[in-house]
């Protein structure tokens, strides 16, 4: 599925950048919080998620920082192209194939 006509449909306008790019950061602690829950590592309360929950959030980080991008730039789609292949070059020696 292209998901960029969805997050067309969600961004929501400029008026709300500040708001989504809070709700980034806050994606990410959730993130945090998963891993810690899936691996135990807080003795009060054990393991407390799943790795299928990590799973979901960083897909909610992908989603919200698309939002995000398309909120800044009408042509998200284009922008992330372009920074995927500069650093699919940078770091993977060359664009993905595909």
């Amino acid at each position: 599925m292209d998901p960029w006509p969805t997050i067309d449909r969600a961004h929501g306008g400029r008026e709300g950048l500040l708001l989504r790019v809070l709700k980034l950061s806050e994606e990410v602690g959730e993130v945090a919080q998963a891993v810690i829950g899936a691996t135990g590592q807080n003795p009060r309360k054990g393991v407390s998620h799943t790795w299928d929950d990590v799973r979901s959030e960083l897909c909610d980080v992908v989603i919200t920082a698309m939002v995000a991008l398309r909120t800044l730039a009408p042509d998200a789609r284009e922008v992330f192209a372009a920074r995927l292949a500069s650093v699919a070059d940078r770091s993977l020696g060359g664009p993905p194939t595909p």
